[in-house]
């Protein structure tokens, strides 16, 4: 069944969207929001329902599903201020508003007793998988169109489509099905008299066609043609005449290149669906796919009754993804099951063995192995888009027509005779387009792999694999001096590039690779490793490409790169890792004796930041002073901004909010000079500086400020892209804001969104962190029980990473949850070892919360309560010192309540009323209604 509106028709079971006949390419998840509003028309679904069943198991915000529903409705064209075919209900969610247009009339069928069986048409198979909604559709477009051609790729089933049709249509042509294999012939100049010979003609005459023709009016007719891509020269002007000569004929084509004749409909057969790589997909959810159950069933056919375990069920989906769908890998590759499991046989597709897997006896002898289907199509090619395929091999995944060019050609052939040889194999179904925005292209997997066997027979790979890795270095050189542009915009330029980037670099690296070339290339892709936010492939990259490197003198400056990265790598993939130090501090050397001022900046920014990871706050001020003092004397503004950056985050963790703000200010007031990224910096500066200034702005009192700066680097964080740069948005202001000020719902959401990020992301450290806060909101919520166990069980898994500086907090709250518990020795031994730490290192921004929180367990310990008071007034003393105004409000809080148990309700409200009178916003937040209503019920 399909859906038709508008130009558009809708195969929901196959997947599949096309205007005007035409497939279109749409986003997956679009595809999904699609087929599940056009089976409830009319009807609004609301937004959660929405997200629920696109997403199943993974938490996303309505941002995504507002992101999706925009992308299909421009696929849609429904981009107007009317909506034509999706229409957003404000406050409910989204309606499938088009009005269906009516299937095309079936067919009449003949009576039984009226067909005839075709003599010439192969049996059919008994169970077609996946393609029901595209049979109906060439079914059905037969009575539309006279000429139809099936293209696609070797083995992606066109010839059990086309006889899978005949059979369907055979009662409408009353038997008179005739089926043509072109296969076996290898002298076009025979087509017409092999067509006369299916037609049981027998002809005399040289040239058969006034026979044929004869035969073709005699009544309605459907002619099978099946791989026609070796005869089209011949076979296209014949077909032309016979559609053209004889009126009640149809023409079924199969070939893995169009005819591009006259009257030609050309319908593109895509591969099966397969499932996603997805975590969450079960063994139904892989079963939804046609690959998968393809996969199954052939298993099943070979080996007798087969059931798909839970353990398997990715096994089976990696293995559909990697054949592309092709519906005869993936039979042949069912067939290994018997005898290497799903395990081996997946092992196996890595290897050219695969290619020789056998399929069914009866197959035509290009369809029984990969090799003699991918055989087939190589022997018809030219010279040149035979040279142009095994060249391109050497991409892994999508690639450019320019990096094609680069490193396809020479050697005899030119830039425009490469690029026309890649034109004429995209229409042979050898490359295809690949679904981004700008134009590349991708060679299926098995392709490629037959292909860069071809290229290693004769000789070639060493040569073309150089080629390959040469042109990365360059286009990544140039990726690093690209500065001006966005990051969003550049990662879609330089990000779909990675894949080629590690085969090159796998090369290079190998026995008979060039291991400086890989050097190089190692120093080239750091900027994009760094982006992206590949920190653990940065550090193993640069490790490789230095050991490589040796001890050899006259590799300064690449050895000063190579360091620098893996200091960096190491700093912001690990946090407190010991060997970053010393990597930093000998680039730092480096670039002093070569007077490189960027590198120096580097490695000074490098051991600062190391230095607060580890705790060190007055050496890490003193390392921003050498990094302000170095950058004094640069042209370039943004590194002064990063010097007062980095010193506004020393302040602030060293307790001095006041001198911080001013710092961080004077920063915000520079970000409109930022025309370019900073070389040396690999988060965001613009939204960097904001989530720091928030952290400030809250401190000092201002909780209006902070919170709407907050929700507003959330939005500009999400766009940026960068996946570390978001994790810190949401941990250094987003998730402890919500938290202090008691919107509980926020931080659960913040955290949610912050642990799901990091674990697409595989960005450990924050990881770690998000499940900590996560427990430490269900422990404020209340449920002391469940929250408190897992905030101890997440600390102690986060092991060295709890003496981060973001951890502090949730330690503090674990001492908190102890006074919750009334486990108040527990809570003590947690506070004083934590304030030891804070004393120790300097780390004093949190110093005032940690002794209020200490004193409130003295107060329920028989031995201590004596002396908390004095530790709520020396809290409120250094909150005031620090201009921390947040912690002098809830010490002002602790100890009103202090003296309103003990009776002295004058001193309590003199308390209330001299913090209060110091704010100007926050009226909303927890802290502030709390003190609002003891001050209430003291003047009562």
């Amino acid at each position: 069944m399909h859906i038709s509106f508008g130009p558009f028709r809708l195969f929901p079971k196959s997947r599949l969207l096309e205007k005007e006949g035409a497939p279109l390419h749409i986003g997956g998840r679009a595809l999904d929001i699609l087929i599940l509003l056009a089976e409830r028309p009319g009807e609004v679904i609301d937004k959660r329902e929405l997200v629920k069943r696109i997403w199943a198991d993974v938490n996303v915000d309505e941002g995504s599903l507002r992101f999706h529903v925009a992308a299909l409705r421009k696929v849609l064209g429904d981009t107007g201020k009317s909506a034509r075919y999706v229409l957003n209900v404000p406050g409910r969610g989204y309606c499938f508003v088009a009005p269906f247009a009516q299937a095309a009339p079936p067919v009449a069928q003949a009576s039984p007793s009226e067909i005839v069986t075709p003599r010439s048409l192969p049996a059919q198979l008994a169970k077609m998988i996946g393609r029901e909604e595209v049979i109906e559709k060439i079914s059905t477009g037969l009575t539309l169109h006279r000429f139809m051609t099936v293209v696609g790729p070797g083995g992606i089933g066109k010839t059990a489509v086309a006889v899978t049709v005949g059979h369907r249509r055979s009662a409408d042509f009353g038997g008179r099905v005739f089926f043509v294999d072109f296969g076996p012939l290898r002298d076009a100049g025979h087509v017409t008299t092999t067509i006369a010979s299916v037609l049981g003609l027998n002809v005399s005459a040289e040239d058969p066609t006034p026979a044929i023709l004869t035969f073709l009016r005699t009544g309605p007719t459907l002619l099978i043609f099946d791989s026609c891509e070796h005869v089209l020269d011949t076979l296209a002007p014949f077909v032309e005449r016979i559609v053209r000569e004889a009126p009640q004929l149809r023409v079924l084509a199969t070939s893995r290149e169009s005819f591009r004749s006259e009257g030609e409909r050309i319908f593109r057969l895509f591969p099966l669906d397969c499932p996603p790589e997805r975590e969450s997909l079960d063994v139904a959810g892989v079963l939804a796919y046609p690959a998968a159950q393809l996969f199954v069933e052939r298993i099943a056919q070979g080996s007798g009754p087969f059931q798909l375990s839970a353990e398997e069920a990715p096994l089976v989906a990696n293995i559909c993804r990697r054949l592309d769908g092709i519906a005869l890998a993936i039979e042949l590759a069912a067939g290994r099951v018997n005898a290497y499991g799903i395990a081996g046989t997946a092992s196996l597709l890595d290897s050219r063995f695969s290619l020789q897997w056998r399929g069914r006896r009866t197959a035509v002898p290009r369809h029984q192995t990969l090799a003699a289907a991918l055989d087939w199509s190589y022997d018809l090619l030219p010279p040149a888009e035979s040279a142009t395929l095994r060249r391109l091999s050497v991409f892994a995944g999508p690639f450019a027509p320019e990096a094609a060019a680069a490193v396809a050609s020479g050697e005899g052939l030119s830039i425009s005779e490469t690029l026309e040889a890649i034109d004429s194999l995209v229409t042979k179904s050898l490359i295809s387009p690949s679904g981004s925005r700008a134009l590349r292209y991708r060679l299926l997997d098995t392709t490629r792999t037959y292909a860069l066997g071809k290229l290693n027979e004769l000789g070639e790979l060493r040569q073309f694999a150089r080629r390959h890795a040469e042109h990365f270095r360059d286009f990544f050189e140039h990726a690093e001096a690209d500065t001006s542009t966005p990051l969003p915009e550049w990662l879609s330029i330089y990000a779909g590039e990675l894949d080629n980037v590690r085969a090159a670099l796998d090369w290079a690296f190998a026995p008979d690779g060039d291991a400086r070339l890989g050097v190089a290339l190692t120093a080239a892709a750091v900027t994009l490793w760094v982006r992206l936010s590949l920190f653990a492939e940065c550090r193993e990259r640069t490790r490789t490409a230095l050991a490589a490197l040796g001890d050899t003198g006259g590799d300064d400056r690449i050895r000063m790169q190579l360091l620098s990265a893996l200091g960096w790598s190491l700093m912001y993939g690990e946090g407190r890792a010991r060997e970053a130090r010393p990597i930093l501090e000998t680039t730092l050397a480096l670039a002093d004796k070569l007077d490189d001022k960027d590198f120096r900046l580097r490695a000074l920014w490098g051991l600062c930041i190391d230095q607060f990871n580890n705790g060190q706050f007055g050496k890490a001020r003193a390392l921003a002073d050498r990094f302000a003092s170095a950058a004094a004397n640069s042209p370039d503004k943004t590194d002064l901004m990063l010097g007062d950056r980095l010193m506004a985050v020393a302040l602030h963790y060293l307790g001095d909010q006041n001198d911080a703000r001013q710092r961080i200010d004077r920063v915000n007031a520079s970000l409109h000079v930022l025309a370019e990224k900073p070389k040396i910096f690999p988060l965001d500066l613009r939204i960097s500086t904001q989530y720091f200034r928030a952290r400030i702005l809250w401190l000092q009192g201002l909780a209006d400020q902070a919170q709407a700066l907050a929700a507003r680097n959330i939005e500009e964080g999400r766009a940026n892209g960068h996946a570390l740069t978001f994790c810190s948005v949401l941990g250094q202001a987003a998730c402890p804001i919500a938290f202090w000020a008691g919107d509980l719902d926020a931080a659960e959401r913040h955290g949610s969104e912050l642990l799901e990020h990091t674990e697409r992301h595989a960005i450990r450290l924050w990881g770690l962190w998000a499940r900590a806060f996560n427990a430490a909101v269900v422990a404020k919520r209340g449920d002391v029980a469940i929250g408190l166990p897992l905030l101890r069980e997440e600390l102690n898994r986060a092991g060295d990473a709890r003496f981060l500086p973001r951890f502090l907090p949730l330690l503090g709250e674990l001492a908190a949850g102890f006074l919750e518990a009334d486990q108040i020795d527990r809570g003590l031994d947690v506070i004083d070892d934590v304030l030891t730490r804070c004393n120790d290192r300097q780390e004093l921004w949190y110093l005032p919360e940690l002794i209020r929180i200490k004193a409130e367990l003295m107060l329920r310990s028989a031995r201590h309560s004596e002396d908390a008071e004095a530790r709520f007034r020396e809290a409120m003393e250094i909150a005031g010192h620090q201009g921390a105004r947040f912690w002098e409000l809830r010490c002002a809080i602790s100890l009103a309540r202090l003296k309103m148990g003990a009776g002295q309700n004058a001193a309590a409200l003199a308390v209330l009323r001299n913090v209060l009178g110091s704010f100007t916003e926050g009226a909303e937040i927890a802290d502030m209604r709390t003190a609002r209503e003891l001050t209430a019920q003291l003047r009562n």
